[in-house]
């Protein structure tokens, strides 16, 4: 293989297995986090109730239920697990960033192939394949807006496409057509009840 494929499979690896790092960090914010925010919202809601009766409600009630039953399910994850994953995945990256450096500084490309080999097959003992719902959005959050990825980008061009998962897209893009049809829905009322 010759020097510049190896550099651009190298890169490609770290950003999947940055990712992978990323996902897993924010599977273990939001699971470790997640139950402390969602009591002291809980707790802050039902202490306004008692002063501003629209709080005791119906409505706000069910979301307050639904929101500890997120809890419970929230609690099902280990944390600690999540985290020792993430530093195993770190430790990969962090090898493969310097594999990346090492071969764009001139080692040999036959060596450098067979210590990717090694480092490729240890990232599969490191990752956890559950990960926690919004994880994937978050993670590109982390990975986009907090992380130096400058010797990804020379072999890998990231575009607008890389930055914004599909789901998100997509959710946007039918939040907005929702938005849109409820605002000619409530102008045709408008207009047929006026």
């Amino acid at each position: 293989m010759d020097k510049d494929r190896l550099l651009r499979l190298i890169a490609e690896k770290g950003y999947d297995v940055l990712f992978g790092v990323k996902k897993t960090f924010a599977t273990y914010d939001i699971v470790s986090k997640g139950p402390g925010w969602i009591g002291f919202v809980s707790l802050a809601v039902g202490v306004f109730a008692l002063i501003y009766d629209p709080l005791s409600a119906k409505l706000p009630s069910a979301i307050l239920v639904i929101a500890g039953i997120a809890s419970l399910y929230v609690s099902f994850y280990r944390a600690e697990e999540y985290e020792r994953s993430a530093n195993n995945q770190l430790s990969v990256y962090n090898k493969l960033k310097s594999l990346y450096l090492s071969v764009q500084s001139g080692s040999d490309p036959v060596a450098a192939k067979v210590q990717y080999d090694a480092i490729d097959a240890h990232y599969y003992t490191t990752t956890m394949s559950k990960q926690i719902f919004l994880s994937g959005w978050y993670a590109h959050y982390k990975l986009f807006a907090e992380t130096q990825i400058d010797w990804m980008e020379e072999q890998k061009q990231f575009t607008w496409k890389d930055k914004w998962p599909v789901s998100a897209r997509i959710t946007i893009v039918l939040v907005a057509v929702a938005a849109v049809a409820g605002s000619i829905l409530g102008i045709s009322r408008a207009y047929l009840c006026g």
